[in-house]
């Protein structure tokens, strides 16, 4: 039994007295806590050593006291069970010696059993749950196909990505099963989290904004649907989508319990491009936490206001950045606790 629900009562569409939050990223450099660890151990051993894993999942849980945790882990941990390399390089980010540039290259990729693969994520899950004691509920993610793809075949992050939808127009077959293998093992991997503990997933389209409205239906959306279908059964599902609010309409029309909702796009068209029928997440500009305080609890609650206090998770509209003071991030998660409806 969950202490607090919140989270997931929104998600279910239900009356609340308050929006629940929490903040994408909230396990991470913003924290001391997490420095620490992060000076003691690199990346990938972070997220596959369960106990340290688990620990960073819940420090925000007891310094910031966000309303769900998110599991810490990487979406590049589904290309590495695929058989392709991943290696998180000093200032430069994720880079992959060896990307995916042909019909053969796609070939060699793998759909892995995901138990063997990525079993320390499950082992990481249980420890979590045991440490929450069922405070909150937990989430569970994944990258998006095509944000996946986007890595595989540049091999390293891109203001562009025009080698990725290079590969994308000029062999599409390859492309599309390139996908779809990255889509199965997604779902597979999913799957699994939902059997070891998540309460919910979050689906991350990071580069979705990087494509044409028809190239994102064809690319993008059309492969994330396809996950949505697959998991709404077992868990309630939140697609967030950077750069997408030309396919709200589209994701709202699915199976998923919410959308996220970046800071380029307000909460009354946001609200108005997915019918108000369905749950938001988002939107306040992860910048806008080097503000101060009082100014962040003032602007807090008119997004509040904005949005609804029903069918609205509040949450940023990205990842917080590394340099956001913890006082202020507090600021931000204590705004949306003390906020009431004028209603």
């Amino acid at each position: 039994m969950i202490k607090n629900d919140l989270f997931l009562r929104a998600l279910d569409g239900e009356s609340v007295s308050r929006p629940p939050v929490w903040m994408m990223r909230q396990a991470g450099r913003y924290l001391p806590e997490f420095r620490a660890l992060r000076d003691k151990y690199d990346f990938f051993t972070r997220c596959r050593t369960p106990e340290l894993a688990a620990e960073i999942t819940v420090q925000p849980i007891r310094i910031v006291k966000p309303d769900a945790a998110i599991l810490f882990s990487d979406i590049l941990v589904v290309p590495q069970a695929m058989g392709i390399d991943v290696e998180m390089k000093e200032n430069v980010g994720p880079w992959l010696p060896e990307p995916v540039r042909s019909a053969s290259d796609v070939e060699k990729v793998i759909v892995p059993d995901i138990r063997e693969s990525l079993g320390y994520v499950m082992d990481a899950i249980a420890l979590t749950k045991e440490e929450l004691g069922g405070e909150v509920p937990l989430i569970g993610f994944a990258g998006s196909p095509w944000t996946i793809f986007c890595y595989a075949v540049e091999g390293k992050g891109s203001k562009s990505f025009d080698t990725a939808k290079g590969f994308c127009f000029s062999r599409p077959e390859a492309a599309h099963e390139l996908l779809r293998k990255i889509t199965d093992t997604t779902i597979a991997y999913l799957k699994e989290k939902v059997r070891s503990g998540c309460d919910a997933i979050q689906i991350f389209d990071s580069w979705g904004g990087m494509l044409s409205p028809e190239d994102y239906q064809e690319f993008s959306w059309k492969y994330i649907n396809r996950i949505v279908e697959a998991l709404a059964p077992l868990t309630r599902v939140i697609v967030f989508g950077k750069g997408c609010w030309f396919a709200l309409r589209e994701m709202a029309s699915g199976k998923a319990s919410a959308i996220g909702v970046d800071w380029t796009c307000s909460p009354e068209n946001a609200r108005y491009l997915t019918g108000g029928k369905i749950t938001l997440q988002g939107n306040f500009d992860p910048s806008r936490l080097l503000s101060p305080p009082a100014t962040i609890r003032k602007m807090v609650h008119e997004m509040i206001d904005r949005f609804g206090k029903d069918r609205y998770i509040a949450n940023l509209g990205h990842g917080i950045l590394p340099n956001i003071p913890v006082d202020h991030a507090r600021a931000f998660i204590d705004a949306v606790k003390e906020y009431e409806s004028k209603a």
